[in-house]
Order: C-alpha cells, then sequence, then structure tokens
C-alpha cells in the first residue's frame, strides 16, 4: 500500500517554524484573524501560509466554519507535534541559556500531590547542595494532566500514574507506594471526638472532592459503593486542594485527601483528622518517563538523587500503605 507521506514530506512541502507557530496559535485561537496578529502577519498572508501547507500535502488539516477554523484528524496530528517540537526548540534555549551563565540546565518535573509535599522537595533540596544552578519548575495536578504533557514534552518525566487509556508501552513506570487518604474537617466539626464514625454519618454533611474521574475521587465513589451507602447529596467539586481546605475552615464540610497533605497543612489548631475504621488508599504511583526519551543532564541527576531518596526510605522503614 502506498504511503500517504514519505518519510522526508517535511523537505518536500517546505515545511517552515513559521508553520508550527500558525498551528500553535490556530490551535489556541481557532480564529484566523486572531491566529495572525498573535504571529504579527496579516490575515491573508496567515490564510496563503496554511493554504500553501495544505496544497503541498494534498491534505486539508483544518475544517473552515463560520466561526473560525477547527483541526480535524490530520491537523491534531501536526497541531499535537508543533507543540512539542515548539516546547522542544524553547527548552533547548533555556538549557544553553543556562550553560553559558555557568548553570548545568533546566528541568520540567510535573507530580501528583503526595510526592510533591515530601519526595520531590527533599530531592530539590539536596540536588542544589550539588547543581545551585539547576533550574528546576515544578507542575503539581493529577495524573490525567500530567501524562499528556509528558508525552507532547512539555516536561521531562512525572511522578504520577498511568491513567487508562494511555499506550503503556510508551512509558517506564518505577514503582514508590500507595498514597494514603484521610478524612478532614476543622476543629469544633460536630464529628469531632466521635470516635466511630461511619459513612452514613458523614454523608449527612458537605463534601468537596476531586471532580469527577480524579483517581481520589473514584476512591471514594467506590467506598460508598462498596459499603451500600448514598453518596452526600451536597459535593463541591474542585482539584484545589487549597479551596477544600478553605472550606472545610469555614464550614461543617468535610474533604478527603492524603495524609502526607494533611499533616503538611492541616494544623491542628483548625482542622482534624477524622478516625475511620478502614485504612484508605489509591493505586501506587511511580517515576514515570519516556521509554524512547533520553532524560537531559538536570532531569537525569533529579530522576537519580529521586532514586536515592526512595530506596533510602524504603531500606530504613516500609512506606505506608
Amino acid at each position: 500500500m502506498t504511503e500517504l507521506l514519505a518519510d522526508n514530506w517535511f523537505l518536500r512541502t517546505r515545511l517552515k517554524l513559521r508553520h508550527l507557530q500558525l498551528f500553535q496559535a490556530l490551535d489556541e485561537e481557532r480564529n484566523l484573524h486572531l491566529a495572525a496578529d498573535r504571529l504579527g502577519i496579516s490575515q491573508p498572508a496567515a490564510s496563503k501560509l496554511l493554504g500553501d501547507l495544505e496544497s503541498r500535502l494534498e491534505i486539508v488539516l483544518f475544517d473552515r466554519h463560520a466561526r473560525g477554523l477547527t483541526p480535524n484528524w490530520y491537523g491534531e496530528i501536526l497541531v499535537r507535534h508543533a507543540h512539542k517540537m515548539l516546547s522542544d526548540l524553547q527548552n533547548t534555549g533555556h538549557e544553553m541559556n543556562a550553560l553559558y551563565h555557568g548553570n548545568t540546565g533546566s528541568v520540567a518535573v510535573g507530580t501528583v500531590m503526595a510526592p510533591a509535599v515530601t519526595l520531590l522537595t527533599s530531592a530539590i533540596e539536596r540536588i542544589h547542595r550539588h547543581r545551585p544552578g539547576l533550574k528546576i519548575s515544578v507542575d503539581v495536578g493529577v495524573s490525567q494532566r500530567l501524562v499528556p504533557r509528558l508525552l507532547e514534552g512539555e516536561i521531562d518525566f512525572a511522578i504520577s500514574r498511568i491513567p487508562p487509556g494511555f499506550p503503556i508501552e510508551r512509558f517506564v513506570f518505577e514503582e514508590i507506594g500507595e498514597e494514603e487518604l484521610c478524612f478532614v474537617g476543622r476543629v469544633g466539626h460536630p464529628l469531632t471526638g466521635k470516635s466511630a464514625l461511619t459513612l452514613e454519618t458523614m454523608r449527612a454533611y458537605p463534601w468537596t472532592l476531586q471532580p469527577p474521574g480524579a483517581l481520589m475521587r473514584q476512591r471514594v465513589d467506590n467506598l460508598f459503593l462498596h459499603h451500600g451507602v448514598v453518596p452526600p447529596r451536597q459535593i463541591i467539586d474542585t482539584p484545589d486542594v487549597m479551596v477544600s481546605l478553605a472550606l472545610v475552615d469555614k464550614s461543617d464540610t468535610l474533604t478527603v485527601t492524603t495524609r502526607e497533605v494533611a499533616q503538611l497543612l492541616c494544623s491542628p489548631q483548625r482542622f482534624h483528622m477524622l478516625p475511620f475504621s478502614e485504612t484508605l488508599s489509591v493505586q501506587p504511583y511511580g517515576l514515570v518517563s519516556l521509554r524512547d526519551k533520553r532524560l537531559s543532564p538536570g532531569a537525569g541527576a533529579l530522576m537519580t538523587t529521586l532514586r536515592e531518596i526512595i530506596a533510602g526510605e524504603n531500606s530504613s522503614e516500609p512506606r505506608r500503605s
């Protein structure tokens, strides 16, 4: 079967950096006029840039409609890789500037909440003793958001899980451990001081939880399902733990967070970890990197430091689960 595009298609179609910038702008603006403004060119010039490439490819990349442009399946592929290539070029500049100024490069890492509180902060503190010029950026979020950023090259590696639906053969996963969960209420909450809390008792109060589909939310939903208890009637969805704790602090709202986060952020003068008969945890997280991508020296050094800390913790005491 004849291939649609040859291996050197980008040379034959004279693909330019300007095309990549246009794809990125169109993906974010979905409007040719606004995308052209972002690039500092006229709308006719932007239209010609896109039209010429589509003509040479013999493929329509964007669907035109009255409100603007939307990438089709072919356009989505080019948009995704345009983001990655532009991000790689930007990171190249950062690393070269860091080298020029006597520093040792840069690393971008994504992490779920609990490792950000303890593991990653310890690793950053340790590596900066030996590499004070290493520029480190940290993105804290849920695995469903971090793994796509890893695939697009926006972060070097992640401390997370690999959500369902992603091609596991593309990743290297080094398991670290589980996240233990706990229920949190304010000091003075009507449930404070109770020794035997049940889901039936707690469901009578407002809750704030991660949005549906998030791993922690799934664990809580499954807990109610397993015990045959109807979930709370009033649930505020937010991925932001600080918003959740603010609601807990000001009302009788309850929340669920990791024990490590609770121990760091929940002052005993204001918050109380409510006792529950079961130990709750979510599936193990780990170091997630791309199998076919070599880490930069800075990212490799941070990864090595994380492995050393994990090995030290595992040899000294068992990780809570």
